[in-house]
């Protein structure tokens, strides 16, 4: 991981997502936030870098042995330094449990979304590792759930989320930027939060929050 790469993934992590979001749409990009459902085990954590995507089906025709290598073939696939964002299409199991969480912590993944569920969260928390997930469940992939698609577009809402994109979840929620404008992106919301911090100073000095608004243009 590059030098670079690591800082513009920090000043993304030191921003927030409403102010992200405020950037996007400003940019023309309004369909950018994933649906309110998907929140972090622990409300606390940020999680900011690269995406990379995977998709997922159920078949219940398949064996615990399939599906098991199927499900452990995606944990070696998962490249370090990266988010996975799974679509499973379907809200019946966990995609997401404590050996699985445990596995790409060691392996040097920052963090795993999915428009599905989660299990085993008390030792996921215990671990630190950042999820995010839209339902908790026991049930998990065991013969029941297989990936189909790596690195491939995938859709969750109303977003596209492509690998190369990137992302940024607080408490708020969750904004995806397209990869090829994400330091532009931040750029602008390192200004915009500058200017928040203007407002927000001339108002607890007396300004009229009107004006406040007038001269510098942002509320």
């Amino acid at each position: 991981m590059s030098a670079s790469y690591r800082d513009l993934a920090k000043r993304l992590e030191d921003c927030y997502a409403a102010a992200v979001h405020d950037v996007l749409r400003a940019m023309g990009h309004d369909r950018c936030v994933l649906p309110p459902e998907i929140r972090s085990l622990d409300p606390k954590q940020k999680l900011a870098g690269e995406i990379w995507t995977v998709g997922g089906h159920l078949d219940h025709s398949l064996d615990p042995h399939a599906t098991l290598l199927a499900w452990t073939g995606l944990l070696s696939k998962a490249p370090a330094g990266k988010i996975v964002v799974c679509q499973p299409n379907n809200h019946e199991i966990a995609l997401m449990g404590e050996l699985s969480a445990e596995t790409l912590h060691f392996r040097g993944v920052k963090g795993y979304l999915a428009d599905g569920g989660c299990r085993d969260t008390d030792f996921i928390l215990k671990l630190g590792f950042p999820v995010y997930c839209s339902f908790l469940t026991p049930k998990d992939v065991v013969g029941r759930w297989v990936p189909d698609t790596f690195g491939e577009p995938v859709t969750i809402g109303d977003v596209l989320v492509r690998s190369g994109d990137w992302l940024l979840a607080d408490r708020d929620g969750v904004v995806v930027i397209p990869g090829d404008i994400v330091e532009e992106v931040v750029t602008k919301t390192e200004a915009a939060v500058q200017t928040e911090n203007r407002v927000r100073t001339a108002i607890l000095q007396g300004v009229d929050p009107q004006q406040a608004y007038l001269k510098y243009g942002k509320f």
